[in-house]
Order: C-alpha cells, then sequence, then structure tokens
C-alpha cells in the first residue's frame, strides 16, 4: 500500500507538471522535451554500458540537444511566423546546422583517442541514442503546429492523454482478462486482450479529444489507433533495451515508476508515426 501511495502522488505530480508545461506556454513545452531527453539519453546510454558498450555521452546528448533546438526553432517559426524561416535569413540556424553536421564526425575523431575495441559499436549506441530519444523528441515540437492553425497546445495534451489512455484500459483488462500473452519474451504480463483494451480506451479518448477540438471524429480515431498501436510497440521496444541490460527500470528519477524512458517509452516510438499521421490526415 506504501508502494502504491508513492506510485500514485508521483504519479500525479508528474501528470500536473507535463500537462502544466504543454499548456502553459511555447517555451515551457520546450523545456519539458529538453529536460526529457537530457534525463532519458542518460538513462539509455547507462543501459547500453550495462552490455559492455561505451557510448561518448557528453557528444551524443549534445548532439540531441542541438536537433531538439532545431527542430524547436522550426516549429516555432510555423506557430507565429506563418511559415518556415529561409536558411538565408537565419543566421542562428545555419550555425545550428553547421554545428549538428560537425558534431557526427567529431564522434569518429573522439573514437581515435578512446582506443576501444569495438570503435565501429560504440558510435553506432551513441546514434541509436539521438535516433531512439532525441529525434522523437524533436518531432513531437511539431505536434502543436501540425494543424497549420498556430500553436495548439490542445493537440498535444489529446495525444498525451492517448497514450495515457491506452495505458490504463491495457492494464485494466489484461489484469482481469488477460490470458493470451502478446510479447513473453520481453514483457510477460502483456497480453492480447489488454492489447486491444488499450485500444478501444485510446479510441474512446480520441473521439472525446475531437469533440472538444471541434475535429473530424474519423480522422482522430485513426490518429488514436495509431499512436496506440506503436505505443505499444514503444514499449516492448524498451522492454527489449532493459531486459538486454538485465535491469527491471531504466533509472530511478521518478518513484515508484522508475526512468523516464519507463514512462515515455511509448511516446519515443509512437511521435513520428503521430506527426507523419497528422501532416497527411488532420
Amino acid at each position: 500500500m506504501k508502494d502504491l501511495g508513492v506510485r500514485t502522488a508521483s504519479g500525479l505530480i508528474l501528470g500536473v507538471v507535463v500537462l502544466g508545461a504543454i499548456y502553459w506556454s511555447v517555451w515551457s513545452f520546450g523545456a519539458l522535451l529538453a529536460v526529457i531527453l537530457v534525463a532519458g539519453m542518460s538513462e539509455f546510454y547507462s543501459l547500453v554500458e550495462k552490455q559492455g558498450s561505451a557510448p561518448q555521452r557528453l557528444i551524443g546528448t549534445i548532439t540531441g540537444v542541438v536537433l531538439l533546438a532545431l527542430n524547436f526553432y522550426f516549429a516555432y517559426c510555423i506557430a507565429y511566423e506563418q511559415g518556415l524561416v529561409v536558411l538565408g535569413d537565419s543566421p542562428w540556424l545555419v550555425r545550428g546546422l553547421a554545428f549538428l553536421l560537425l558534431l557526427l564526425p567529431l564522434m569518429l575523431v573522439c573514437e581515435l583517442f578512446r582506443r576501444r575495441e569495438h570503435p565501429a559499436a560504440d558510435v553506432g549506441v551513441t546514434l541509436l541514442g539521438v535516433v531512439y530519444v532525441a529525434l522523437p523528441l524533436s518531432l513531437m515540437s511539431f505536434i502543436p503546429v501540425a494543424g497549420g492553425a498556430g500553436w495548439q497546445p490542445g493537440a498535444m495534451i489529446a495525444y498525451v492523454f492517448i497514450i495515457w489512455a491506452n495505458d490504463v484500459f491495457a492494464y485494466l483488462v489484461g489484469m482481469t482478462l488477460g490470458r493470451h500473452r502478446l510479447c513473453e519474451r520481453l514483457s510477460p504480463k502483456k497480453s492480447w486482450e489488454g492489447f486491444f483494451g488499450g485500444l478501444l480506451g485510446a479510441v474512446a479518448l480520441g473521439l472525446l479529444a475531437a469533440r472538444l477540438l471541434g475535429a473530424d471524429y474519423l480522422a482522430w480515431a485513426g490518429l488514436a489507433l495509431v499512436a496506440a498501436v506503436t505505443g505499444v510497440l514503444g514499449d516492448l521496444a524498451e522492454s527489449m533495451f532493459k531486459r538486454a541490460a538485465g535491469v527491471k527500470d531504466s533509472g530511478r528519477l521518478i518513484p515508484g515508476h522508475g526512468g523516464v524512458l519507463d514512462r515515455f517509452d511509448a511516446m519515443l516510438l509512437s511521435a513520428p508515426f503521430v506527426l507523419v499521421y497528422m501532416l497527411i490526415v488532420i
């Protein structure tokens, strides 16, 4: 009961912080993404270090932060300047892109002096941290502006609630009716019954979001399905990394919940698919 109380309290605080940062302003949303990025990349690099790899933590994290900053700037321009700026008219953006491009070969230069036995693997896991954590968080910058009507935090909040609804309904249905294992090798507690229960919960939340946002019901039902299915795959992907590292949680930052990756794993894989869906359909 004590553990349940701690888990509930920290979950409520986390929910208030996440939703508050999204709703408050574009800058608080950007700060939220940056915090999740830095913490998430640190946890991911810790996981691969437990498997014997030696990622370049500093360069990888800096690369992720620069990638987020550039994408966030694009999203800001879309929201408040009604279109992307021309590269030549933005010296800050040009310098940022140049710096990002230099960071990639810099990883190879660093490996010359680290004298590791498997330099290609170390560079690979460093880049994987950028692709797995930083890239989807960077793409999340565009979800509030994907509708093309300025800054719309409601779209991002709805997406978060869809992911949460999928998790909650999958847990409740799985605990009650779960009989057939979904992927026992990676997550023994997940069931097909819970999977479909999560889909129903996500679609229900998607329809509610469509009503509140005045959007198309069918389009948001489809978005909820995309988010739920890819979210489950994101959960399994993180379980794959944790199982390979021999740990239960990715970290201890959130009491009762584990690490940042444990709470945002579904969004990391689903965000790119959701954004592409929004750009095409919504």
